[in-house]
């Protein structure tokens, strides 16, 4: 928005902005953290007395920096503005559930996913075409009828939401993995990616920034949690950066080890209680819990493995896509 008001050059006021998005987030952080509510502690995770009584909710912070630097610093446009409020609204109902004293019903997150799901929908629908190309396919376009690729939309939101969310359970973990993920859809973007998805760029950008401000008080031992303010929203960013690629289903290679550590547990739990089915009954999770309590892996290298992992994931994918430029 400030090049369109004073003319400045795109490349300076992306730089404004990403200085802007880590000083911002770090300064918010030190003044408010004691201002957020107090985390109390996991009762199933490992660890997970070890939390209690540490700043939570820190994803209010860095989300709402990320707003106004997005808004202020970047191309105006209507379809992203309804995003980035999404996305805050988002990380809203994660803090109050941070905030409350008795952690909300399961029942009302899914029916606030899905609400959050149908909007995300109905602004993707409104200003692109109901069509997805598969990218790792040659490039293959596939039209899907509005109503199932909104169905479609939902689900992923909801999957983005909840496997990001599950994975925040190791200091730095869940925001690292974010981090390379988003960066793997910025480099994604080349000869597939919807006209709106040239300005996202820079949203990643200015996202990725708040994030590693946070990740210097996250980093092992944390001094401060992000919460479901922050997990929440970073999936929320994950689903709407998988649709402005162009090509949502690479969601999957780019999120891979958050699926693999959060959504799968989530699966079992599912078919245990509903249907009494039981999967993988010797493995823990979030996966990084099993790693840590029967592998006896540290939280370092729970974080710097996992990471590793989905570096190589997303670089083959990249490199297969041509996304990488390699002579």
């Amino acid at each position: 928005m400030l090049e369109n008001l004073i003319g400045l050059r795109p490349e300076t006021v992306t730089l404004a902005g990403a200085v802007f998005a880590f000083l911002c987030t770090f300064v918010c952080i030190v003044l408010f953290r004691d201002k957020l509510p107090r985390d109390q502690g996991r009762a199933f995770a490992v660890e997970g007395n070890k939390s209690v009584g540490k700043c939570r909710g820190a994803g209010l912070i860095f989300v709402l920096v990320f707003f106004i630097c997005d808004l202020t610093f970047n191309t105006y446009s209507k379809e992203r503005l309804l995003y980035d409020l999404i996305i805050v609204l988002c990380m809203f109902t994660g803090f109050f559930d941070d905030a409350s004293s008795k952690p909300w019903n399961e029942y009302l997150k899914g029916a606030l996913d899905l609400l959050l799901g149908i909007g995300v929908a109905i602004t993707f629908l409104h200003y692109n075409p109901n069509v997805i190309t598969l990218s790792l396919l040659g490039g293959r376009e596939i039209v899907i009828p509005p109503v199932l690729f909104g169905i479609g939309i939902v689900v992923l939101v909801w999957v983005a939401i909840n496997a990001t969310n599950c994975t925040d359970g190791v200091d730095g973990l869940s925001a690292t993995l974010t981090s390379i993920t988003l960066i793997s859809f910025a480099f994604a973007g080349s000869a597939y990616m919807q006209t709106e998805y040239l300005h996202s760029g820079k949203s990643i950008l200015f996202f990725i920034l708040t994030l590693l401000a946070y990740l210097w008080f996250n980093a092992n031992p944390s001094t401060v949690l992000m919460g479901d303010a922050g997990s929440r929203a970073m999936g929320m960013m994950i689903a709407i950066m998988a649709l402005m690629s162009g090509d949502p289903l690479l969601y999957i290679p780019f999120s891979l080890m958050m699926i693999l550590d959060g959504f799968i547990g989530l699966i079992k739990v599912s078919l245990k209680r509903f249907l009494h089915i039981s999967i993988f009954r010797n493995t823990r999770f979030p996966l990084h819990d099993h790693f840590r309590h029967v592998k006896k892996w540290d939280k370092n290298q729970v974080v710097f493995r996992f990471v590793i992992v989905q570096i190589m994931i997303s670089l083959v994918v990249l490199l297969y896509r041509g996304s990488i430029p390699v002579k």
